[in-house]
């Protein structure tokens, strides 16, 4: 059988299914490399802050390489101006944010809008008593994790209700026109006193596996094989053809 393998017309063939063979193979290696989508990696410049200013603009799209990024921001927090966020987990209670109208005032464009989540307290109470405070004193300078816009929700605002930190939502609800509104809002990293850090862990470094694209993966391997395997099938069927035709001729023979 080999002999009839070296023949010209049958290694064109052999050629034609390495080619084929070899084709199907990297597709199986991009399909497997699409497998794994790994989460963003924490390293030492995402934990190291950096302001603000140098990462996002006001009035755009908030980037990856914004997002999760801890940063520092100078402003004001303006008074009259303060939210209460119901039904927010804190270590798995759930309890209230007070979140602030910062006007920037380091940035590229001073006069930007940040929203600003100070801290959590399990009582609203608590969190009325800390705005009381901040309208009096309330800092200048933050340190935080920059975190991406929520989605608004069904809020009872008439009935005081509110329980998403979107932005385009406060900026319907601030009373002081903003000049431009980063599209993100801050976590700070020292909450006010009388509420306790809001929990931002950095982004996650888990990896999830695409099993579809696995399966994929092997299907290429699967049809690299079998394109070998039909050439030698196709020689092994030419040999026996072959040789039932001599036996053939030695029988009349």
């Amino acid at each position: 059988m080999w002999e009839l393998a070296r023949r010209p017309r049958w290694i064109a063939a052999l050629l034609l299914c390495l080619a084929i063979a070899a084709a199907f193979a990297a597709l199986g290696q991009w399909q497997l490399s699409r497998s794994i989508d790994s989460g963003v990696a924490v390293d030492e410049t995402t934990e190291t802050p950096v302001a603000l200013a140098r990462l996002a603009e006001p009035q755009q799209p908030l980037t990856s390489a914004a997002a999760g990024r801890l940063v520092t921001v100078e402003g004001t927090l303006l008074p009259d101006e303060y939210v209460v966020l119901s039904g927010r987990l804190n270590a798995g209670e759930s309890g209230f944010w007070v979140v602030g109208h910062l006007v920037e005032t380091d940035g590229a464009e001073p006069g930007a809008s940040l929203a600003v989540a100070l801290g959590w307290t399990s009582g609203a109470d608590a969190a009325a008593s800390v705005i009381s405070k901040l309208e009096d004193d309330a800092p200048t300078g933050f340190s935080g994790r920059y975190l991406p816009s929520e989605n608004p929700q069904e809020d009872d605002f008439e009935n005081g209700v509110q329980n998403s930190l979107s932005t385009a939502a406060l900026v319907n609800q601030w009373q002081t026109a903003p000049e431009g509104v980063y599209a993100g809002y801050l976590v700070t990293n020292a909450a006010p006193a009388g509420l306790e850090q809001i929990s931002a862990p950095a982004p996650s470094t888990e990896v999830s596996v695409n099993w579809l694209n696995i399966f994929y993966a092997v299907e290429w391997a699967v049809f690299a094989v079998f394109a070998v395997f039909l050439w030698f099938r196709l020689v092994k069927d030419a040999w026996e053809r072959e040789q039932e035709e001599l036996e053939e001729q030695l029988d009349v023979n």
